[in-house]
């Protein structure tokens, strides 16, 4: 009943005038953020923490939450009008949803995509209300040692399953771990890979590295490969009359269970550290092909709209789920969280057990902009697709250049120094060079923002134990989390086999039509 009064408090902030647009702006630009190829959530919330200091923290964060709903949401719009995800979750979506649009379906693949993500993020908002306080509630009773086995299967885990290559990863995170050192050693007052430079005794600033990775690089990377000639765009639909541009009682039918059973992968999945929506969007996209019968199998490859409904559910489910263990924990399992907790640290707030006590009303300010924001973004999907489809004819070299010049002035905002857009710049020629040769750049920012506090839980669980390496297994929960990670890698390696082989699969229907 408690949580119930805090929320409706949170409703009472968060439908104030204000905030009402500084949510409708997260979700427009978010969604417009979604649609542009290349361009992720995560760069968007990076591009726009330095301009939003100025903001208190309320307004900042139902931006960025904002930002976050729409990026999954415009996604979809991508995949399937010009079959190129705008997020790496909505590669399955564009499997069937292009499909659908090369045969004139492209509107009742929007509107499933649209639909299914309405109802998905609003269910897993309602399990994010209730599950929440719970996890805080045995989350309070944890010690260093716990916190330590926590952020280890994090590392591991996002290190492993984000990227096609686990060394890869695990290289992306050791670099991380080692940009997070630089600066003062918080036990010793110690300068540390600071090579002499006054300007790296506090530390190279988050932001940076985050604008550095995914704005400058992916501007680079795409500058690098981008194709010459205008970009091609699917119509919306070319039969005559209505059911060419909405969803026929048939679509409905078939679409309302994946709509329910992708909510219900996407969520558990989005808040553990196991790749997150990719994952999710993949398992559904499985379950709904496994679950197809007649008539409604043999569409698969040619556009089955359980194709579209189940993946877009638990790429929206899932993106509710991640906020479990940012609020309840402190622990970031994309990319767009770590910045997320970046943006609660520039305020002086550690999300974890304890937020909920000390800043309580935020909290329920930004869970209940989720359920205000999902229903911007049904209203703003549905309606607006021809906008969206317009945003994707922006040239690519205007768009990334402005990228350019919008990350070297919020670089240099920050603190008024030369030293951080060359930071800024170099950060960004090793993003070209990681995208280049396959190294994923999430595990390197997640572990930049989880390696100081790993090293402060560690130092404190050792200085407990008198330095006995032992006290990191020591407690029932130790070895519950250690058994997970243990029973999560052998689920990632079935779950990759299963995709390799799901890939292949598609284009089988139509080779056996070509003959």
């Amino acid at each position: 009943m408690d949580n119930l009064n805090m929320l409706l408090e949170g409703f009472a902030t968060a439908a104030q005038p204000i905030y009402l647009l500084y949510a409708l702006f997260g979700v427009f630009i978010g969604t417009a953020v979604g649609v542009l190829p290349g361009i992720g959530p995560a760069m968007t919330v990076a591009l726009l923490m330095p301009i939003t200091y100025s903001l208190e923290p309320t307004a900042a964060m139902i931006v960025f939450a904002g930002i976050y709903y729409g990026g999954m949401y415009g996604g979809s719009t991508t995949s399937i009008l010009l079959n190129t995800p705008g997020e790496s979750a909505s590669i399955v979506t564009a499997l069937e949803g292009n499909k659908m649009a090369k045969a004139g379906r492209g509107a009742a693949a929007l509107a499933t995509a649209a639909i299914g993500s309405f109802i998905a993020g609003t269910i897993a908002t309602v399990l994010l209300t209730f599950l929440a306080p719970v996890i805080v509630d045995f989350a309070i009773n944890l010690g260093p040692v716990d916190f330590v086995a926590l952020m280890v299967v994090a590392f591991l885990t996002i290190g492993a399953l984000l990227g096609s290559s686990i060394l890869r990863g695990m290289a992306s995170l050791a670099l991380g771990l080692f940009i997070g050192l630089v600066g003062v050693d918080d036990t010793t007052a110690q300068q540390r890979y600071t090579f002499g430079f006054a300007g790296l005794t506090d530390g190279i600033d988050v932001v940076l590295v985050a604008v550095g990775l995914f704005a400058v690089g992916e501007a680079l990377y795409v500058a690098a490969r981008m194709r010459k000639g205008p970009v091609e765009v699917m119509g919306m639909g070319t039969s005559s009359g209505n059911s060419a541009r909405w969803m026929s009682k048939d679509d409905w039918k078939r679409s309302w269970k994946p709509w329910l059973r992708g909510t219900f992968i996407g969520f558990p999945i989005g808040t553990v550290p196991a790749g997150g929506a990719d994952v999710s969007t993949f398992l559904s996209y499985a379950a709904e092909r496994k679950l197809a019968k007649g008539e409604n199998k043999k569409q698969f490859g040619r556009g089955a709209i359980e194709g579209v409904a189940g993946p877009e559910a638990a790429n929206n489910a899932a993106a509710a789920g991640v906020l479990v263990p940012l609020l309840t924990l402190g622990i970031p399992t994309t990319a767009t969280a770590a910045m997320m907790l970046t943006a609660f640290q520039r305020y002086q707030i550690q999300p974890g057990p304890l937020l909920m006590e000390t800043n309580g009303a935020l909290v329920w300010a930004l869970i209940a902009s989720l359920y205000i924001g999902n229903l911007m973004l049904l209203v703003l999907n549905l309606p607006l697709v021809g906008l969206w489809v317009k945003i994707l004819q922006i040239p690519r070299p205007y768009l990334y250049a402005g990228i350019l010049v919008f990350g070297a002035l919020g670089a240099y905002s920050l603190n008024f120094a030369t030293l951080d857009v060359v930071i800024l710049l170099v950060i960004g020629v090793l993003g070209f060079f990681m995208r280049q040769y396959g190294y994923p750049v999430a595990p390197m920012v997640v572990a930049m923002i989880l390696g100081p506090m790993f090293e402060v839980q560690l130092r404190r669980g050792l200085q407990i134990s008198q330095n006995d390496p032992m006290t990191l297994v020591s407690t029932p929960f130790t070895w519950v989390v250690y058994g997970a990670l243990v029973l999560m890698f052998v689920a990632s390696f079935l779950i990759k086999r299963a995709q390799k082989k799901m890939e292949e699969l598609p284009a089988e229907p139509i080779a056996e039509e070509a003959k």
